[in-house]
C-alpha cells in the first residue's frame, strides 16, 4: 500500500468510533501502520478486528505511568494523534470539580505527557496532532469548561511546536460533527438541531469525520505546519 504516509507509524489516542475511528483509517489508507490505542483495549480490538496494518493497544491518559509504559511497547513512532476528551459541560454554579480535572486531564495534561514520553521517541521529521474545539473561539454560556480546556489545548500545541522542535506540532479543532455523541438529543432533536446550525453557519451544513480526519493527514503530512490550529468548523465561530 502506497500514500504519503507510506510505512511510517502512526500512534491514534482515542475512542473506538466517531473521529479517532475516521483518523485511524485514513491514517492506514495513505500507507501508514497504526496502532489505535485507548483505555478500552477489548473494543478498540473488536472494532479494528481483521484491518490489515492496524493493532491495539492500551493507554489511559490520566495516567503517566501507563503514557510511559506505552512508549516503551511501542519503540518508536513516526506520528502521534490524540483525539481524547472527557467534556465539562453545564453553566459556572453547576459545575463539578472532578469533572474539569477529568476534562483537562484528558485533552491538556495527557497529551504533553504524550509529549513528554514520546517525542524522544520520533525522528525529526516527525509530528503531534492534537485536538482543540470550536468552543475555544465561539463563546456561549454553558460551555465554560469545554472552551477553557480547549483554550488550553491550543496553547499546548503552540508551546509544544516551539520546544520540541524541529517535530511538528499542531491542533485540529472541529466543530458541531456528525458523531454519535448528539444521539443523546433523540432523533427529531438532533435534526432540528442540525437543522438550525446549517442554516447558520457560512458552509451550510454540519461537518463529517472525513472532513476532520482530512485535515488531520494534512498537519500530518505539511511539512511547513506547525505551531497552527486548524479550524474545521464551517465557519460556526463567525455566526
Amino acid at each position: 500500500m502506497s500514500g504519503p504516509l507510506y510505512e511510517q507509524s502512526v500512534l491514534v489516542v482515542g475512542r473506538a468510533g466517531g473521529i479517532a475511528r475516521a483518523v485511524v483509517l485514513a491514517a492506514r489508507d495513505a500507507g501508514a501502520r497504526v496502532v489505535a490505542a485507548g483505555r478500552d483495549r477489548e473494543t478498540l480490538a473488536e472494532v479494528y478486528a481483521g484491518e490489515p496494518a492496524i493493532r491495539t493497544d492500551h493507554v489511559d491518559l490520566t495516567d503517566e505511568d501507563s503514557i510511559a509504559a506505552l512508549g516503551e511497547r511501542l519503540g518508536t513512532v513516526d506520528h502521534v494523534i490524540s483525539t481524547a476528551s472527557a467534556r465539562a459541560r453545564g453553566r459556572v454554579a453547576d459545575l463539578d470539580r472532578d469533572a474539569l480535572r477529568r476534562s483537562f486531564d484528558t485533552k491538556v495534561i495527557g497529551p504533553l505527557m504524550l509529549a513528554k514520553h514520546l517525542a524522544p521517541r520520533m525522528a525529526a521529521d516527525g509530528s503531534i496532532v492534537l485536538f482543540s474545539g470550536v468552543a475555544a473561539t465561539k463563546i456561549t454560556v454553558g460551555t465554560l469548561g469545554v472552551a477553557i480546556t480547549n483554550g488550553a489545548a491550543d496553547v499546548l500545541a503552540r508551546s509544544l511546536a516551539l520546544e520540541l522542535a524541529p517535530i511538528r506540532v499542531n491542533a485540529v479543532s472541529p466543530g458541531v460533527i456528525d458523531t454519535g455523541a448528539w444521539d443523546a438529543l433523540g432523533e427529531d432533536g438532533k435534526a432540528a438541531y442540525f437543522a438550525d446550525l446549517s442554516a447558520r453557519n457560512p458552509a451550510r451544513r454540519i461537518g463529517t469525520v472525513h472532513d476532520v480526519a482530512n485535515a488531520v493527514l494534512f498537519a500530518l503530512t505539511s511539512t511547513f505546519l506547525t505551531g497552527q490550529t486548524l479550524h474545521i468548523d464551517g465557519g460556526e465561530p463567525l455566526t
